[in-house]
């Protein structure tokens, strides 16, 4: 089997097999981080709109859809649910009213967002992504059966709707594939892909055929030197959807085949675990590298590469210490990670929820991110 086609079924075990993965829980944050944790969901949690979302700054309506999401799956990771624990009443009001924005009976059935709002109309799909995503990962929580009946509706007319949104190269774009022109990019694309594996942990059936069109994609998106495009017609290398289409495939739980294990080397290459300098989109860049290397883990890359000297081995204890460590330094007062200065660029609950993912990965809460 070429390295092509094993990189594409192992793609399709991350979405298609999803439901036999795992779910035994990891270990716990180690204890110089709980603190921080604890500080930075409980700004998370007062933060919140009194309706149910979040957007990119406290009391705004700034990408709601999307913020409202990240940070719904933020405080998921801690352990609660929609009906148990700390933050149970944030994420049930976040859950329904993600509900409440899933389109019903219209050209844009089953999109959960609303194009209609200024900070969504011209990059939805982001948001439907990530809206999928997290409705998802409360929908094995939901006991209430008209809820439950309900969800599960929205969550299989969200899913048709992403694989109706997909362009004809398999990959997906900032809008549909009617409104965007036909037209993909790689981020879009992955966050498609990540909903698509928490829709399939959830039961909801996920077509075939498009996940073949995105590990077709994907593979026609790789550069000699190993990095994913921006897009098919752009050819920019870019190391943060580099680490986004490896974090996927490690997901499958594949870690030797050929094409993976490029996409590994670029990112050692280009991602450096310290942020002193700013790369650009370095919150995304991180959040998808994290995945990967706790995924990883400490063992990971020599199962990869072979032996190897220690300083020349990624791993995710030295990973997580590093980029950890800053965190806690750069961290507000008030819990929060700032925009601009301190690796922010969106705004605080962004960067917020994008930080207490990645330290909160060891708790392997949530099957979406475990290992």
């Amino acid at each position: 089997m070429t390295p092509t086609k094993v990189v594409l079924c192992a793609l399709a075990a991350a979405v298609v097999g999803a439901a036999a993965i795992p779910t035994a829980r990891a270990d716990e944050i180690p204890e110089k981080f709980r603190k921080p944790v604890e500080k930075g969901l409980d700004w998370l949690a007062k933060s919140q709109n009194e309706k149910g979302f979040w957007g990119v700054a406290a009391n705004t309506d700034t990408y709601p859809i999307s913020m409202t999401a990240l940070a719904g799956m933020a405080l998921l990771m801690e352990g609660s649910t929609i009906k148990e624990g700390k933050y149970a009443d944030k994420i049930r009001k976040a859950a329904d009213w993600l509900m409440d924005k899933c389109q019903d009976g219209n050209q844009r059935d089953g999109l959960i967002g609303d194009p209609n709002v200024p900070s969504e109309s011209y990059r939805y799909m982001y948001g439907h992504g990530f809206g999928l995503m997290f409705l998802a990962s409360v929908f094995g929580e939901e006991t209430d059966a008209k809820k439950r009946a309900k969800l599960k509706d929205i969550l299989t007319r969200a899913v048709k709707y992403t694989v109706n949104a997909q362009s004809s190269r398999g990959g997906w774009y900032y809008t549909s594939r009617t409104e965007g022109g036909d037209n993909d990019e790689g981020s879009v694309t992955i966050t498609q892909v990540q909903a698509l594996r928490a829709a399939r942990n959830a039961g909801i059936s996920v077509p075939l055929d498009a996940i073949r069109k995105t590990k077709e994609y994907l593979s026609a998106c790789t550069s000699p030197s190993g990095a994913v495009y921006y897009s098919f017609n752009s050819k920019q290398e870019r190391p943060a959807i580099t680490a986004a289409a490896v974090s996927c495939l490690f997901n499958a739980g594949d870690y030797k085949d050929e094409l993976g294990k490029k996409w590994l080397k670029y990112c050692q290459r280009m991602i450096p675990t310290e942020m002193s300098a700013r790369l650009g989109h370095d919150e995304y860049t991180h959040y998808y590298f994290a995945q990967c290397m706790y995924v990883l883990g400490d063992r990971g890359w020599e199962k990869l590469f072979g032996p190897t000297p220690e300083a020349e081995r990624l791993t995710w204890t030295k990973y997580r210490n590093s980029l950890g460590d800053q965190l806690i330094r750069v961290q507000n007062q008030d819990g929060s990670w700032s925009s601009g200065g301190n690796f922010g660029s969106v705004g605080p609950v962004y960067c917020t929820s994008v930080f207490l993912t990645i330290l909160q990965l060891d708790k392997g809460v949530l099957p979406i991110y475990q290992r």
